[in-house]
């Protein structure tokens, strides 16, 4: 059975984001019975400041494929696209797919 799309609320930020039902599928196979609590980006900031790293090595950009602003724990360098998670997956599943 599939998991459906929730909107859910951040909280840091009070933004809402989408837990997908991939990203469900996920957290259950792995054994995590809670839902996450904050957006992507805050993620990112939250795992970069336990790692010791400053936000400064952070940059927000906007995805190559929806326009969607997302942070990632890098700066790019442009020559190379940058996505937000939902389009990493979709671009690393078709990857998987041409290969097989």
């Amino acid at each position: 059975m599939s998991n459906i799309d929730k909107i859910l609320s951040c909280c840091n930020c009070n933004s809402s984001f989408v837990f997908t039902g991939g990203e469900q599928d996920f957290f259950q196979a792995k054994g995590l019975t809670n839902e996450p609590k904050r957006c992507p980006n805050c993620r990112i900031l939250v795992r970069v400041q336990r790692s010791g790293k400053d936000i400064a090595t952070t940059a927000e950009v906007a995805c190559a494929d929806c326009g969607l602003q997302t942070r990632v724990p890098f700066q790019p360098k442009g020559y190379r696209p940058v996505y937000c998670s939902t389009c990493l997956r979709t671009h690393k599943d078709e990857l998987v797919a041409a290969i097989v």
